[in-house]
């Protein structure tokens, strides 16, 4: 797992107070462990404050166990372990989770496949139940096989051939960084071998590896002990693991025995990249912890070194990232940049290989390992807010550690490395003559002749299965799952406000004894205040609020926010502007400060903007090569063509560099003012402590004497259109289907809210079952309403190979057509009002999901009462109302379409279907335009 930093806005900084107070803090997790006669482990952990309930089973099988040959057969699994078993009918696990307002996932990683779900606490038996059915008669059938071998391959398609950066990090840093070792081959697969699979060589993968000896149960949550036991003594003890023993891998990574380097290409690469890989260690091992703390100096935060070196002093690469990337055997150390426009990769690698070179030669500074190991035990802390993230923790240090004790001794050992040990490591393993450089550049730039040779051809089987073979039983045979328990009500906090002299609003909600607090300030000013021509000035005005004030630089912020072992981070979208902080209790006070310093006093240095508006620009050279989003650049000057939203909010290539100083100041000073702003305060804190930290830091903010100038009424007009965007050779086509929509005041909100989820709100809803489930056409398709104080959006989308763009369309238009048709059903409707309130009732369990929440009732003018409402609510929809909202705003008449991919292969089917069709190359976009087209 790699850690970046992203310039302009692109990553969240984390870091926490310093290394004493936080190792004081952090709460250990305590669980029980328990081994049952087949073998498998039980893990548990006990939290009565949620009403719900976590369950994962974690197996020791990941891609280094795919059989040679048949790469991405780990993660195949992670798809087919969701569909039938002998007792359980295909998507039965989505009709336990979701549609009782849970959810469920898993994930591939090198070493183990974890499989998760979180659920009201009273239907833990019945997950029990179902996670033992699959683990021991799951059914694999040449239909489900081929169904979600499709799906991956979209899923591949998406992540790896349509994404820029996809390759690189995907497919040749572990090619280039491995010979031997099968942590060489992409954990996601290949085409080629997913094709050639057979349904013996699926059969007996799973055989082999899916068995209670080679799994962790883990229990987080709300439950009783007693019967927890009780219900893992019957459901998995009697299960009988295979007798033949479990293979592994132990093949050993010979050491490297000078410098190599590896030439990567793209077809959709904007920016080039270099990364430059060493071999390091496992996760268990002693010097795992320094490398750990290496990292984070290089790379947490604006004032690591890279940051500091390669994007903010050279101002030669966009990103500079670095990750220990430390799995259950031996891995790699790497560290990489994305170049900015017109810097190249011998820059980049000279730039890497100097500060690597600072580390060998000197230890890091005592701020920069307080900093570094702030940084590492806040993910500890964050990990923790949520149940789901305690059961993590334990399955990643039972699996990858080797000891689920880990969670908790982790935490000590990085406290305890010295900044001897971190210059040790850089010594030891980052030596100059055995690193790995992968150079990645677009297509273009290959020699010619330089093609890489064609892949081998997979075998045509690897494998023989002579073993069992489950099909879905009957239903009158079926095993039925256990009752639904007693229900546990949630505790909601309980907001409290008041106003201070100069019209701040301040909202203080006590949510958690872990000691951490969010501050959220929102400021009502957005895109819509955008000066015409400069698209972006709002967005650039509130990202560069931490860039510098009058007293302070942007690297004295940073290092300030980061001693205190704070976050902050500042942003704008259309319709308002934020400053949000996340810091510890005891450093809240000061760190109040720095925050209102940088909301009433920003400098806007005009070095400051330029190195923002470079930044910016590369951001959007990367944006314009991926279909995704690139087709969201397009969206708000279709939808809103005409109005103040009716541009990109984030700025274009032709209106960033038009921006100055003078542009940003003029904005701040006119909306940045205390009555136009609302400050929210969660997590560890009372309100009367709130309110006094909220006069102290921003009580002498000054209300002007004038009034606030009005805001604009959107009301979009345009006629809808329909666009193709060129991107040739792009590994995917983006299909959108975008209308106007409600205001978040409309009298129709929650059936707004409702009618979106049976559509496309999850895993279950029409679009993904009619696009994913059915048909295999997408990795996943959604639908989402962004409500506004005026006018809101609405937006269906899918990834889809460029070739069944149509089809695509077609299904998307046909669903938003038959939610008005024909009204939804009891159960279906049932289930989607619960995926929307278990979501709800999720977000407020942390901190910046609460304080989002309520910030978001203050801005639109909607009493705080009305979050413990929300359930009520939204349960109180019924099929009548859906169906006459659909009417009203879902029907696929007067929406305007977008695809992004390449138009070579989609154009014409889709010319069939909207005889409008513009296809506009993307090279020939302008963003600025109404017509989007360059003349």
């Amino acid at each position: 797992m790699f850690r970046t930093f992203r310039a302009a806005g692109l990553a969240l900084l984390l870091a926490i107070a310093p290394a004493a107070a936080v190792a004081a803090d952090v709460p250990p997790i305590a669980f029980t462990e328990r081994t049952l006669p087949n073998g498998l482990k039980v893990i548990a952990s006990l939290d009565r404050t949620t009403p719900n309930v976590s369950v994962q089973v974690w197996y020791g099988v990941g891609s280094k166990d795919d059989p040679e040959g048949r790469s991405g057969f780990a993660h195949l699994f992670e798809h087919l372990m969701f569909k039938a078993t002998r007792n359980m009918p295909a998507e039965t696990l989505d009709r336990m989770t979701e549609d009782v307002g849970g959810f469920n996932n898993a994930s591939t990683a090198d070493d183990f496949t974890d499989y998760y779900e979180v659920v009201p606490a009273q239907h833990l038996e019945r997950i029990l139940w179902a996670e033992a059915d699959r683990m021991s008669t799951l059914v694999v059938d040449e239909a489900i096989f081929a169904s979600e071998r499709d799906v991956v391959k979209e899923e591949l398609r998406q992540r790896v051939l349509a994404s820029p950066y996809g390759r690189l990090f995907a497919l040749y840093l572990p090619q280039a960084s491995y010979t031997t070792h099968p942590y060489r081959r992409p954990g996601i697969g290949s085409i080629e071998e997913l094709d050639a699979a057979t349904i013996d060589d699926v059969r007996a993968f799973h055989h082999t590896y899916y068995r209670p000896d080679n799994a962790i149960l883990i229990v987080v949550g709300n439950f009783d002990p007693a019967k927890l036991d009780a219900w893992v003594d019957r459901y998995f003890a009697p299960l009988k693991p295979p007798a033949r023993p479990l293979p592994r891998v132990t093949v050993k990574e010979p050491p490297r025995t000078g410098p190599g380097v590896f030439d990567g290409y793209g077809p959709n690469v904007p920016l080039p990249a270099v990364v430059l890989s060493w071999q390091a260690v496992a996760a268990a091992d002693p010097d795992a912890p320094a490398l750990k703390v290496l990292d984070a100096i290089l790379s947490a935060g604006k004032s690591s070194r890279l940051y500091n070196s390669l994007v903010y002093d050279q101002q030669i690469a966009v990103e500079a990232f670095s990750g220990a990337d430390l799995p259950r055997d031996p891995g790699l150390f790497m560290l990489g940049a994305i170049m900015s426009s017109g810097k190249t990769v011998d820059q980049g690698e000279a730039a890497l290989l100097a500060e690597v070179k600072r580390l060998r030669d000197a230890p890091p500074t005592d701020a920069e390992m307080a900093e570094a190991r702030n940084e590492l035990l806040a993910d500890a802390l964050r990990e923790r807010e949520t149940i789901d993230g305690r059961g993590s923790a334990i399955g990643y240090a039972a699996l990858v550690d080797g000891d689920p004790n880990a969670v908790n001794t982790a935490l000590g050992r990085l406290q305890a490395v010295t900044a001897a040990d971190v210059q040790r490591v850089a010594r030891k393993y980052l030596a100059e003559d055995r690193r790995m450089t992968i150079r990645y550049r677009p297509e273009s730039e290959r020699p010619p002749g330089g093609a890489p040779p064609p892949a081998p051809t997979p075998p045509k089987t690897v494998a023989r299965y002579d073993g069992p073979v489950f099909t879905l039983a009957p239903e009158a045979e079926r095993v039925r799952p256990p009752p639904v328990g007693e229900p546990i009500a949630p505790v909601l906090p309980r907001p409290a406000e008041t106003v201070l002299p100069n019209g701040l609003r301040v909202i203080v909600a006590r949510s958690s004894d872990l000691p951490l607090v969010t501050a959220e300030l929102t400021v009502k000013v957005g895109a819509w205040a955008d000066p015409p021509g400069l698209s972006g000035a709002a967005s650039m005005m509130a990202g560069m609020l931490t860039e510098g004030t009058k007293t302070r630089s942007a690297q004295q912020i940073a290092r300030q926010i980061e001693s205190l072992g704070a976050s902050l981070a500042s942003g704008g979208g259309l319709e308002a502007s934020s400053v949000t902080l996340g810091a510890l209790p005891d450093t809240l006070p000061r760190a109040l400060a720095i925050m209102a310093d940088v909301a009433r006093n920003p400098a806007f240095a005009a070095e400051e903007l330029e190195r923002q508006r470079d930044q910016a620009l590369d951001g959007l050279r990367v944006a314009l090569g991926d279909p995704g989003s690139v087709a969201g650049l397009a969206s708000a000057p279709l939808v809103f063509a005409g109005t103040p939203f009716g541009h990109v909010a984030q700025g274009t290539p032709g209106s960033l560099p038009r921006l100055k100083p003078a542009d940003l100041a003029a904005l701040h000073a006119t909306w940045f003012r205390p009555d136009n702003a609302i400050l929210v305060l969660t997590g560890d804190i009372d309100p009367e402590t709130g309110f006094r930290l909220a006069r102290e830091a921003f009580g002498g903010w000054v209300r002007p004497r004038a009034g606030l100038p009005p805001t604009p009424d959107i009301r979009p007009q345009a006629p809808p259109r329909a666009v193709g965007l060129d991107l040739p050779g792009s590994g995917q086509a983006s299909v959108n289907v975008l209308k106007p929509s409600i205001a978040r005041a409309d009298p129709d909100y929650y059936p707004a809210l409702v009618t979106t989820s049976l559509l496309g709100g999850g895993y279950s809803a029409r679009l993904n079952q009619e696009i994913r489930i059915k048909r295999g056409l997408s990795y996943g398709a959604s639908a989402r309403l962004a409500t506004a104080r005026t006018t809101g959006s609405f937006r269906a989308s899918a990834q889809t190979k460029n070739e069944s763009a149509g089809e695509v369309l077609d299904l998307i238009r046909a669903e938003m057509s038959r939610l008005a048709a024909e009204p939804a059903g009891a159960d279906e409707l049932t289930a989607r009002r619960s995926v929307l309130t278990g979501g709800y009732g999720r977000t407020l369990a942390t901190s910046a999901g609460l304080a989002g929440v309520l910030g978001d009732l203050a801005f639109h003018g909607v009493p705080l009462d009305e979050m413990a409402a929300y359930t009520a609510k939204v349960e109180a929809v019924d099929a009548a109302q859906v169906q006459a909202f659909a009417a009203r705003a879902f029907r696929p008449d007067g929406a305007s379409v977008v695809v992004a991919g390449d138009a070579a292969t989609f154009a014409e089917g889709l010319k069939a279907r909207l005889p409008g069709l513009e296809v506009i190359p993307v090279d020939r976009l302008d963003l600025d335009s109404p017509t989007l087209r360059a003349r």
